[in-house]
């Protein structure tokens, strides 16, 4: 009985640190993700802020994440604490690249890299995003590229992991529809699935 309770102890314990492992994370990556902020109309309302970022995510994953914005200096503002892993922010609208999305701890990691220009992603997993409110960006080759014209995207959610249009099989330019590899060739590669889950 004794091994047992001890067993559970210990079980137990290690659902805290993995919990309490994965808060830190998510707290030192919001620090890095200011792309994403919004410093938009400073008249803006806090609702209308979590109401764009909750745009991005099915309904059933945004009513329970976390929305988080970055103020005018670059510091990590939380709209609506969540408790499900998942991160919508709302974005900037007037800014090419900062639409709105909602992520998961693996995606957030991704793009914090992708922001620091290190040379791979470190997420261990692959990591779901949503921007399912469409976007706009630069590239579809370089996941630095920050001159090129804007690319409208339509509703789309990703999947963050360093996927091989060669074992794939799948195209690697922009489509409306399907799926197509992003950013292939580059350790930023990820999979765009085109619409609504």
């Amino acid at each position: 009985m004794n091994s047992v309770k001890r067993i559970l102890g210990l079980l137990i314990l290690s659902a805290v640190l993995l919990f309490v492992g994965e808060t830190n994370l998510r707290k030192a990556t919001y620090a890095q993700m200011t792309d994403h902020g919004s410093t938009t109309d400073p008249g803006e309302t806090t609702q209308a802020k979590i109401a764009r970022a909750m745009s991005a995510g099915p309904t059933d994953i945004a009513k329970s994440a976390n929305i988080v914005d970055t103020d005018a200096r670059g510091n990590t503002v939380v709209l609506r604490e969540g408790n499900n892993g998942f991160t919508c922010m709302p974005g900037n609208p007037k800014v090419v690249g900062e639409s709105p999305m909602c992520v998961d701890a693996p995606s957030m990691q991704w793009f914090a890299d992708a922001k620091a220009h290190k040379p791979k992603p470190t997420n261990t997993v692959p990591g779901i995003t949503y921007m399912l409110a469409g976007a706009t960006q630069r590239s579809d080759s370089d996941p630095h590229d920050m001159t090129s014209m804007p690319i409208e995207v339509g509703p789309h959610w990703m999947i963050m992991w360093p996927f091989d249009p060669k074992t794939t099989g799948l195209p690697t330019t922009h489509k409306p529809t399907g799926a197509y590899i992003m950013y292939a060739g580059s350790p930023y590669a990820n999979l765009h699935i085109m619409g609504r889950p």
